[in-house]
């Protein structure tokens, strides 16, 4: 695989910009990741594709509110910070435009008279503090902290390619219904096509299903830039499996059923769970990357919406299905007007090879 396999044509009328009018009204496109078979579908049917001794896993994480409007008070410019997570030592780093004159000891001010203070510049990124707050949470990427300091100032950091300004929907709609940890700077986007009534639905068929966490940070959408996407590195993002949830992933997947993973998230704390081949219970911070020389210890197959170009998501699910299959899908699904990104449609892959 090189960079121009991570790549492809769209046209920006295809880049949903708002979600479905109902949460599973998307389209799915069903690929056979051994035959290379495509299938258009609608996701409620979903079900039709599952098996009963299925296990479907989730990523519970929550997206915290973290765009913020601010202003110099000596000026009255406007500068919007992007709050990543807590800094070492004391404090958050944030993205900030612009970042020009925001020099240590510089005074940003929110709208409810919230005051933020520059301690320092980190390359692209601002290093902050809250006047008057001391950074004293416990959570680890002390997104749920700022949060609680900032209480609703803050609006869903919506991503870039969504050119428009975030509306009172999109608290709700930027949010999976099953999220429960406040920790992310954008929402798992595979699970955003979950309705109560879909989940109720895969439970009476007798899937069984699991939850995880992973806190989805910067990284995660951070360009391929290297010719050789082997060399891609992303910033780790903290993830927690629970001893109870393995146990069962496990006996379900020892007694033939597939583990079905809900997003790239999931893919990723699973596969990182799995390391040794056996899936083991734990938390910390994952940097897992998915080239395509990975051979995959426990996902068996996956839904998924469709990515950026050039990313390492492409390169994720180039390496779960094969680059020749994931190319061929995604020129069917350019073809067939599918709505791509965040909001955009789904797939669900699946094929045995174990």
């Amino acid at each position: 695989m090189n960079l121009d396999d991570l790549d492809f044509h769209l046209p920006d009328e295809l880049i949903a910009l708002h979600p479905t009018s109902q949460r599973d009204g998307s389209r799915l496109l069903i690929l056979d990741r051994c035959k290379g078979d495509l299938t258009d579908s609608r996701f409620p049917h979903l079900l039709s594709h599952l098996r009963a001794d299925d296990v479907l896993v989730l990523n519970e994480t929550r997206v915290v509110p973290v765009r913020l409007l601010t202003r110099k008070p000596s000026t009255g410019g406007l500068v919007e910070l992007l709050v990543l997570g807590r800094a070492p030592g004391e404090g958050w780093m944030a993205m900030a435009k612009p970042l020009k004159g925001l020099v240590a000891g510089k005074i940003l001010e929110a709208s409810s008279g919230l005051q933020l203070e520059v301690i320092d510049r980190v390359e692209d990124r601002l290093h902050f503090r809250i006047v008057g707050h001391d950074d004293t949470g416990v959570d680890p990427t002390g997104l749920d902290t700022f949060f609680q300091l900032t209480g609703d100032i803050g609006q869903i950091p919506l991503p870039p390619y969504i050119r428009r300004s975030p509306v009172e929907a999109d608290s709700q709609r930027y949010q999976t219904v099953f999220a429960r940890t406040n920790g992310s700077i954008a929402a798992p986007t595979a699970g955003l096509h979950f309705s109560e009534t879909l989940l109720g639905q895969i439970q009476r068929a007798g899937v069984t299903i699991e939850r995880l966490l992973l806190h989805v940070g910067a990284g995660t959408f951070a360009p391929v830039r290297a010719a050789d996407p082997r060399q891609h590195r992303v910033e780790a993002e903290y993830f927690r499996l629970e001893p109870e949830a393995a146990e069962r992933i496990m006996k379900r997947r020892a007694a033939g059923g597939r583990v079905v993973a809900v997003g790239t998230t999931s893919v990723r704390a699973l596969e990182t769970c799995a390391k040794t081949g056996t899936l083991k219970s734990g938390e910390g911070w994952t940097d897992l990357v998915i080239t395509p020389d990975h051979r995959f210890k426990l996902v068996d197959a996956m839904i998924t919406n469709f990515h950026l170009p050039r990313s390492s998501l492409m390169m994720l699910v180039s390496a779960f299905a094969g680059s020749e299959h994931i190319r061929k899908a995604y020129q069917h699904a350019v073809g067939a007007r599918y709505r791509f990104y965040s909001y955009g449609d789904a797939m669900f892959i699946h094929g045995d090879r174990r």
